[in-house]
This record gives C-alpha cells, structure tokens and sequence, in this order.
C-alpha cells in the first residue's frame, strides 16, 4: 500500500524555504573549495565546508532544507514542497541517504528499504529514448519501479527479495560465506511486465566528494582510459559519454553506479524524477507511462515544474559543499596500502587526482567504467555501459559507511555485507586480484581490509 503522505511540517522550515528561495536565484561568487573533515561520527558525512558570504550559506541551508524535509502530494498549504509522484519510491532524499550515506539494501531486520530501487528496460526501441536514457524503459511501467503512489494513482508493484548463500574457501582452507540475490515482483498494479523485461537492482551512493569528483579535468580522467588493455596489465578502463540535457549535448559521465550522469544537477534532477516523481527541468513530465491513466491525469498539477531550477540548484550546492572524510592513518595502514598496491587494486580505484584549483585528492577511483564479470552482471546497459560494466566507485569515507547508514550494503546491489565479500565478488577485469586476495593470509587479509576502511 501506499505510505502516508500528508505531514505537518514545521513553520521554520517552511519560513526557510520560502524567504531563503529567492537567494538560488542568485550566481554565488565564492568558489567552493575541498575541505576535509576527521569527524567519524554518525554525522561524518554532513559537515559543511566552511562558507563565507551570507549568499553561500542561505544556499547550502535552502538545499539542505530540500534535501531532508518531505515533499508532499499535491495541492498542499506549502506550495515549496508539494508535487510528491504520482508515482514515487520515497518521499525524501534521505529515505536513500541517510545523513548523506550510502544506501542499505536490508536494514538491520533483513527488511528491504526504499533505497533499493529497480530499473527496467528492454533490448530494443526507440532510437531517441535510447539517446536520452542510455537504455529503452519497459513500456507500461517506465525506467524505474515505483513502489508507491500517491491518493488516487497506484502504486506499481512489490518488490520481493531473498538470498541464496554460497560457501566458498580461502587458500588458507578458511571458509567465507557470499549472498547471491534474487528478486521476484508482485502486485503488478499494471498489467503484465513485457517479456523481454530486464530487472536492475541499485542502491544509493555515498554522497560525499561530489563537488571534488566534479572539479577534475576531464583530461586527467581521460589519461586513465585504456579500452583496448594495450599496456596489457589486464585493466580497460572506459569512459562513458552520456547525453546531458542541461547542455543537450553530450558529456563525460562522472556520477552513478554505470557514470550515466555528467554533472551533479543533473543526477540530482533524475533522482528527484525517478525517486519521487517529481518534474523539473531537466525532466519536465511526471514518470507516468501512456499506460498509467489515473497517474498521466494526477500529473497535471499547477506549477510548470514541482522541483524548479533554482531549488534543483539549490540542493545541488548543498551536495557539492559537504566535507570529505579525512584518511585514518591506523597502525597497519601502510602495510594494508602496501597489498592494495601489490593485489592491483590501485589500477581501478586510482589514488589520487589533482584537481582544478591544485588541490590533491584522493576518491580511490578512476571513475571509468571497468567488467566486472558474469556474477555481477545486471543485464542492464547505460550508454556505453554493457551490463557486466560499472564505474569504479569511490573508496572514501567507505570504513564509516555502517556508522552514517546504520548498515552496510557494498557494490551496485547491496549484496555484499563487508569488504571482504565485495572483493571475493569482483571478476571480469579484477578476477586475477579476487584470487590474488583468497590466496593472502588472514593477517594480510585484515591488513588491507584494514586500510581500505581508513580511506
């Protein structure tokens, strides 16, 4: 069923969102710097750099208020925040990212959360959809399952989930245990799916570093590109150049779990359009099907956009002026990198970039795309991402992530519970640094486990 949709929110905020938004009209002057942070706590991944000007805090605090509070179903007494679905999978960004966290696959009671989410597509269609999404939606239920509707519009479908176990050994005869996933729908509110559906599980990111992932030359990315291995060492990095429609052109996708996003906006923009169905610039209809009668006739609200540009960029600036978790250096971390280095980690989950205002930093990622073999295959392409393809995710912050989400959830599904298993999951380019890793001693195991958690 439907969650609940109507709340009562507090007359701050909403003195907040209406006198702050005329400041997202505004050009903010003062450049964004990268700041780092040594807070650990839950809260590690919501600290703000500091700003200077009055403009640039009202900005950060107006997407902050964005971000959190929820959006509503309209028509509602607040005009700012109404226009939640018709169809929707949650009614606020941090249903998906908790404090900024990455999303959890399974909460702490193996119950599923809304922030895993389902992509649908299908082989073949239109030429000009393929061109603007990166892949073909499914017809009658669109390019992402929503579990929830609003009054009058159905919600679309249940998602069901449950894990098989596999029981594998290290070279030591040590014995691990993996969970593989398996996803079945239910309740299709809609009519059958189409028989050539493909089913796509993902969680949610991390949200910190954005603003610094977004400051490298592209150039610099480029330098790490090697789609034919012709220096041999088994890697391939591949950018993926995805249509932007800010610039109705296309870019270097640099954001998402297959880089299908160029900029902040715009992933901002399309969580915000397949999430909680909300219109805005960048993607001006509602995600309602022609099959979808009851959601195409609640769509039609009063306002152009529910999200406009200015708030859109105003919760873009609040996301590129978090801090970024500052390394801990603990006692086994030069001999953990030390293994990082020699396992070949490193040739994906490149160290460090230098970016445009000379800063050094260090995402631990080539932000290209990389196979990652059979297992991990979702089936599902996005530009020039095949299936088994996905971009290297940045390792920052990673050792805080159970802390910030109140779970852990590694890799593209959430299927991995640890580091550990993520590794052991990785195949295609990285099969030859899996095995390399099983065949460590525990002591070097927890050794570079150890360090990838201080990064």
């Amino acid at each position: 069923m439907p969650i609940a949709i109507h709340f009562i929110i507090p007359a701050i905020f909403l003195f907040a969102g209406y006198s702050l938004d005329a400041k997202s009209e505004l050009t903010i002057k003062e450049p964004i710097s990268v700041q780092f942070t040594k807070d650990t706590s839950k809260n590690a991944f919501s600290k703000p750099i500091d700003l200077k000007s009055n403009d640039s805090i009202d900005m950060h605090i107006l997407g902050k208020s964005f971000f959190t509070i929820p959006w509503v179903e309209a028509p509602a007494a607040t005009t700012a925040r109404d226009g939640l679905g018709p169809l929707f999978s949650a009614n606020t960004c941090i249903h998906c990212h908790q404090k900024n966290g990455a999303g959890i696959a399974t909460d702490k009671n193996a119950k599923i959360t809304r922030s895993l989410v389902m992509h649908l597509s299908i082989p073949h269609g239109s030429d000009d959809l393929k061109m603007k999404n990166g892949f073909i939606p499914e017809p009658t239920y669109g390019a992402q399952l929503s579990v929830n509707g609003t009054s009058n519009t159905p919600f679309e479908s249940s998602v069901n989930l449950t894990y098989k176990k596999i029981i594998g050994k290290y070279a030591d005869g040590s014995t691990y245990e993996l969970q593989n996933p398996t996803y079945k729908l239910s309740n299709l509110q809609y009519g059958p799916l189409h028989k050539d559906i493909n089913i796509a599980p993902r969680i949610g990111l991390a949200l910190i570093g954005l603003g610094a992932l977004e400051s490298i030359d592209e150039k610099e990315i480029l330098k790490n590109e090697d789609i034919e291995d012709k220096d041999g060492n088994g890697i391939s990095g591949k950018a993926n150049w995805v249509y932007n429609p800010e610039t109705n052109s296309t870019e270097l996708g640099r954001f998402s779990w297959k880089g299908s996003a160029a900029t902040i906006v715009q992933q901002t923009a399309n969580a915000a359009h397949n999430d909680m169905g909300l219109s805005n610039p960048l993607f001006p209809s509602h995600n309602c099907t022609d099959a979808q009668k009851e959601c195409k006739k609640e769509s039609e609200g009063k306002h152009k956009f529910d999200l406009p540009q200015n708030r859109l960029n105003a919760i873009a600036y609040y996301l590129k002026t978090l801090k970024i978790p500052k390394e801990r250096i603990t006692q086994n971390y030069s001999k953990g990198k030390e293994l990082f280095n020699k396992l070949n980690c490193v040739k994906c989950h490149t160290q460090k970039f230098k970016i445009a205002n000379g800063q050094i930093i260090k995402p631990y990622s080539d932000l290209l795309l990389h196979d990652m073999g059979d297992a991990l295959s979702d089936g599902h392409t996005m530009y020039k991402a095949t299936a088994k393809e996905f971009r290297t995710p940045p390792l920052w912050g990673i050792g805080l992530y159970k802390k910030v989400s109140g779970n852990i959830s590694l890799l593209h599904d959430g299927r991995a519970r640890s580091v550990a298993e993520a590794i052991l999951w990785h195949g295609g380019e990285a099969k030859e640094t899996r095995e390399l890793f099983k065949k460590l001693s525990k002591k070097d195991r927890d050794y570079l486990i150890e360090f990838v958690n201080s990064i």
